[in-house]
């Protein structure tokens, strides 16, 4: 079995303080699937006593190792189900960008072990695997746009009226999530109306969104990355308008219902040789 596990957005992030409960984060985000993904192809084996994870690219990092290894170690422990499997990941998220490769890849992990094991877990089950796994988890299990809320394990799917061609532009640092988040309690943060970036996306109102779309995490991100800060501006100079760092960064995204405008500016970046740029589709 081969599945596809999609990147996604935060067309808006606000961090609302910490929990008392658990030393987590409370937020309330938007967040969108792209088309780009990663694949990963699960091999159920045959007495076997362990499960074997592999990358088609090793340049690409190993932690999704660590995730997909959880994420059968939770199954077997909810389930009793007791396989084990070949698991091959072919990498094509940026890695440290923002863009959820590993929760992706989590979620795909649950999604193609759940039925190849036939261990007939809930989608409510799967949230409560994949959270205890990341905090971005139970989106891709829904796999649908939506306004998450608590440290994660609140998905509520929206509709998106708009399919957007999408730029992403890293520098090649990266940032991890946990150290972004210890650093943005030192900063005032902005926060952002998340009601009108929902009513934006669902009319198709682009000037609502850009005037209403923001992530509070921004701030710290571009202390830690000044660069960050410059591709935005490049964005802009460029001509386009919907321009944001997604989740904890370091990767700036650009949307536009203009396909063109798009692909100048890939190719702008592209031939800088300095960034990891894609070019894609929201997947609504």
């Amino acid at each position: 079995m081969v599945v596809k596990c999609y990147a996604k957005i935060n067309v808006v992030l606000n961090v609302n303080g910490v929990r008392e409960s658990d030393g987590y984060h409370e937020l309330d985000m938007v967040m969108i699937p792209l088309e780009l993904h990663d694949s990963i192809q699960f091999t159920k084996l045959k007495d076997k006593t362990e499960s074997y994870i592999t990358f088609a690219d090793f340049s690409t990092g190993g932690i999704e190792n660590n995730i997909v290894t959880k994420i059968i170690n939770y199954v077997e422990k909810e389930s009793g189900v007791k396989d084990h499997f070949r698991v091959l990941i072919n990498k094509n998220i940026p890695i440290s960008a923002g863009l959820g490769g590993g929760s992706s890849n989590a979620a795909g992990a649950l999604t193609a072990i759940n039925k190849l094991s036939k261990a007939n877990l809930s989608e409510q089950e799967m949230i409560n695997i994949g959270f205890s796994v990341g905090s971005d988890v139970p989106f891709f299990v829904k796999g649908k746009p939506a306004r998450v809320r608590g440290a994660g394990e609140i998905v509520d799917p929206i509709n998106v009226k708009n399919t957007y061609y999408v730029l992403l532009v890293k520098p090649f640092e990266g940032l991890s999530t946990k150290d972004i988040y210890k650093r943005c309690d030192a900063f005032e943060l902005k926060h952002y109306n998340v009601e009108d970036v929902i009513k934006a996306l669902e009319t198709g109102d682009d000037e609502l969104l850009e005037k209403s779309m923001g992530n509070a995490l921004e701030a710290p991100a571009i202390d830690a990355i000044p660069e960050i800060q410059v591709i935005k501006d490049k964005m802009k100079e460029l001509g386009l308008k919907i321009v944001m760092m997604s989740g904890s960064g370091s990767c700036v995204f650009a949307l536009s219902t203009d396909k063109k405008l798009i692909k100048r500016a890939y190719l702008y970046f592209d031939e800088l040789n300095k960034y990891t740029v894609e070019m894609t589709k929201t997947k609504n």
